[in-house]
């Protein structure tokens, strides 16, 4: 199969399951605040647009939507993540048998998150796949986070990859905008954090386990292949 030569991929919800531990740290902030925790599960279709987002829909979800506390919650929420970013959180089932035959494939893989940077590496060291990755992109790196092309963009350079070469592979619609905004093919999961089914969101695929993410990649329309 020929596949991509560049890869990004998000990292919530898509290489890896961190619900349980972003949702320890919601309801470390939503206890800090009087407020009643929420289910792991309520808070896996929360996740997706960055931690300011996380909280807000978290507020919103437990009472009255309080923006005038979200700048005061993000040192609650980001001081316990960093403390616990790894406890429960696990890379999906097969993906790094499918990372390890990208790479030995000739793929050059990188993350594209709307995670802050330092945590995203963070969570890559703690789960041992510091070399598995020539970039790791968050917001903070990039112009604009995504669903902006210049998200997409930022990560490309800094994994020395192009556009008219690269394909993404993320689990919500944000995922596909910054696709789409950015001229890339899209494969979604299915089993990540979108609050809507992944076949609706309009990917060039979408895979319900790692094991098929080569051949769905391989499928791809207008890629230059490797």
């Amino acid at each position: 199969m020929k596949f991509p030569r560049t890869i990004l991929f998000d990292l919530d919800g898509t290489l890896v399951d961190t619900a349980p531990d972003l949702a320890a740290a919601m309801n470390h902030v939503l206890a800090t605040f009087d407020r009643p925790p929420l289910p792991v599960d309520d808070v896996r279709h929360l996740v997706g647009h960055g931690a300011r987002a996380l909280i807000n829909r978290g507020f919103a979800a437990t009472g009255d939507a309080r923006p005038d506390l979200i700048e005061p919650a993000m040192p609650v929420f980001l001081d316990y993540y960093a403390a616990h970013i790894a406890d429960t959180s696990r890379g999906f089932d097969g993906v790094e048998p499918a990372l390890d035959a990208l790479a030995a494939a000739g793929c050059r893989l990188a993350i594209c998150t709307n995670k802050p940077t330092g945590l995203a590496i963070a969570l890559v060291a703690a789960l041992g796949w510091q070399s598995r990755f020539a970039a790791i992109i968050g917001f903070d790196l990039a112009p604009q986070p995504k669903p902006d092309a210049a998200h997409v963009h930022a990560t490309l350079a800094a994994c020395g990859g192009e556009a008219a070469s690269a394909a993404f592979v993320g689990d919500t619609a944000t995922d596909v905008g910054a696709a789409r905004n950015a001229g890339l093919p899209v494969v979604l999961v299915s089993f990540g954090f979108a609050d809507a089914p992944a076949a609706t969101l309009g990917a060039d695929a979408v895979i319900d386990h790692y094991d098929v993410l080569l051949p769905a990649l391989a499928g791809l329309p207008g890629v230059h292949s490797s």
